[in-house]
Order: structure tokens, then sequence, then C-alpha cells
């Protein structure tokens, strides 16, 4: 058995073939769409319990709904980034995410403006709450393809070809812009909301979102043309049945003929089968991934996060909202500490070992 060497001493700057104006625009873009994406993380539990001051029930129905879409259509998202074409994936991503944020940001600065409309017209303040959950949960749902599309796809892509250490590098910095807006966002959006209102915090989301996504969409289009490797990629990724394709063709192919004959006959288990999310989970479970993928799950249970109800929670116990996001931004702060970190022992110690240090690091 082959063993990695417990060192690599090969280092230097990886400096890639393509200009590196585009990785900046890269950058860029992936920072503009995260701010707003974390903004409305951190705000919208401090929003409802402010909706709602007597009850944590808006904020746990929200959160509900926000985790729940994930888990439901999380892996059709995916399926959809999968087949359709990067253009189109981009598109979608940032008309859907930003206008999600603009009309949740609408919302409730109406709910906050008329703050009595919960007894004088309950059917709308009903509407508005629905849809705010709604373009919410829309809103996580597109940053969810958009993370795919960058992270998973373009970088990928990108680094193809080039210098051995630069998909390590761009990932280590697309993880640190995350985690710096995840720092700045909630430490901005709490000062708004403590020193001047929350009205004016939810009006500078929309306001955000509206104007920032033609200069992401720019940004990334800007990427998307001026590398051929992009282009080509998406040419071929069109093409190409979509792992869910293969296995609903594997089903066919391999159930019974009288089942396979005509659709009227199928079994209950078969129809079962071909739902775009069962597919999708059993095309991860046949993944040699699974099984660390549910390990690192499992160790997720044991970290307590800032989240909308944890937020909420904070804010209806009377804690300031600008404590709060500096708190969030402490603890945003250890995780880009990590992504320095993460290179230099990764070329050291190979990536293997890198990961099972910080595994072995969390559960103590």
């Amino acid at each position: 058995m082959m063993r990695e060497p417990l060192l690599d001493r090969k280092s230097g700057a990886q400096q890639p073939s393509f200009p590196s104006f585009l990785t900046k625009y890269l950058y860029s873009g992936h920072f503009l769409a995260r701010w707003g994406a974390r903004m409305w993380e951190f705000s919208v539990g401090l929003y409802m319990i402010s909706i709602w001051p007597d009850s944590l029930l808006l904020a746990a129905v929200y959160g509900v709904v926000e985790s729940g879409s994930i888990f439901l259509l999380g892996s059709t998202i995916g399926e959809w980034v999968d087949k359709l074409s990067y253009v189109k994936v981009l598109q979608l991503w940032l008309m859907t995410q930003n206008f999600s944020f603009v009309v949740a940001g609408a919302t409730v600065f109406g709910m906050l403006a008329y703050s009595d409309l919960k007894s004088t017209n309950p059917g709308l303040f009903i509407v508005l709450i629905v849809v705010t959950n709604l373009s919410g949960a829309m809103g996580m749902l597109s940053t969810l393809a958009g993370t795919i599309l960058i992270e998973r796809e373009w970088v990928v892509v990108m680094s193809e070809g080039q210098p051995p250490g630069l998909l390590t590098q761009m990932n280590s910095v697309i993880r640190r812009i995350d985690l710096i807006c995840k720092l700045f966002a909630p430490v901005v959006s709490g000062f708004i909301i403590s020193f001047i209102s929350l009205k004016v915090s939810a009006m500078t989301l929309a306001i955000l979102n509206a104007t920032c996504v033609w200069l992401e969409y720019w940004f990334f289009m800007s990427v998307y043309k001026g590398i051929p490797a992009l282009v080509e990629r998406n040419l071929r990724r069109t093409l190409r049945p979509s792992p869910v394709d293969l296995l609903e063709s594997s089903l066919i192919q391999n159930g019974d003929p009288e089942s396979a004959e005509s659709s009227h006959k199928q079994n209950f288990r078969e129809k079962i089968s071909k739902i775009p999310f069962v597919c999708a989970w059993k095309v991860y479970l046949e993944q040699e991934v699974v099984i660390p993928g549910v390990s690192l799950a499992l160790l997720y249970f044991t970290v307590l996060s800032f989240g909308s109800l944890m937020t909420a929670t904070l804010e209806w116990e009377g804690v300031p909202a600008f404590v709060i996001g500096i708190a969030r931004g402490i603890s945003a702060t250890i995780g880009i500490a990590a992504t320095l970190v993460y290179p230099v022992l990764q070329s050291r110690i190979s990536t293997l070992r890198t990961g099972l240090w910080s595994c072995w690091s969390q559960v103590q």
C-alpha cells in the first residue's frame, strides 16, 4: 500500500494561465452575492421577533420553512444546475435570489411600518407572513444553486490544467469571502438595527439586492466569456445525460418486462423511485463519499450556531442587535483563520491528514 509523504516541501505562488483580473471578478461577484444572503440570514430572526414580540413562533416557523425547503428541494436544485447551461443557471440564480430578498425586505418593511396590522387586518398580515417565508426560502434555495455553480463547477473547471495548488487556493479564498460576509454583514445589520431602526435595515436589504444584481451578473459573465474552458465545459455538460437520468434509465432497463411495457403498469416502488427527490438521494447514496458525508453531518449536530431562531431568542432576552452581530462576527473570525491555515497544512501534510486532524479537533 502506497503511503502519502508526511511533508510536501513544494511551495510557491500558484499563477493561473488566464488573466488574474478574471479571478478578482469571480471573487467580487461572489462577495456581493454572499453579502446580501448573509444580511438576510442574520436579520430575519430579528425581524420576526419584532413583528410578534410575544412569541418565537414566527422565527421558528421561518426556520422550519427554510430548512424544510432546502431538505426537500435541495437535490432538485442540484439536478437543475447539472442539466441547465452555465448562463441559464447564472441568470436564474441571480434574478431569483435578489428578487426574493427584495420582496422579503419589502414585506418586512410593510409589517414593521404598520405594527397594528396583526389586529386590524389579520388576513393581510397572514398573507405578508407567508410571502416573507416563501421569499426567504426561495432566496436561500437560489443561493444554494449559486454555491453549486461557483464552488463545485466554475472553480474546478478554472483550475484544470493549472498549477497544482490553484484549486486549494481558490477554494480557500471563496470560503474566506463567505466567512468575511458572515463576519461583517451581521455587524453592519446589527448596528443599523440598534442605532437607526429595523425599517431602515429592511429597506437597505431590499435596495442593496435590487442594485447589486446587475453588477454581479456583469462580473460573472466577464469571467465566463474570458475563460474558454468554461465555455467548452458548458457545451459538453449540456449534451451529456445527468446522473438522475442515468439512474432512471437503469431502473427501466432492469425492471420487469411487464412494468417497462407501459407506464400504467409500473408498481408503486418504481413510481416512488422516479420522484426527483428520491432519485437524487439514490444517486447520493451510491457515491463513495456518503459515509464521510454522514459523519460530517453528525459532527454538526454538536454545533450551536447563530441561526434565525437563536438570534431571535437572544433579541427576545434583551441582547442588543449589534452585540449579537459582533458575537456572530467573532465566531466567523475563527472560520476565516481556518481558511488561512488550511492551504499551509494541506501543502505540508496532505489533504487526508489535514481533514482528519480538523475533524478530530472539532470533536475534542
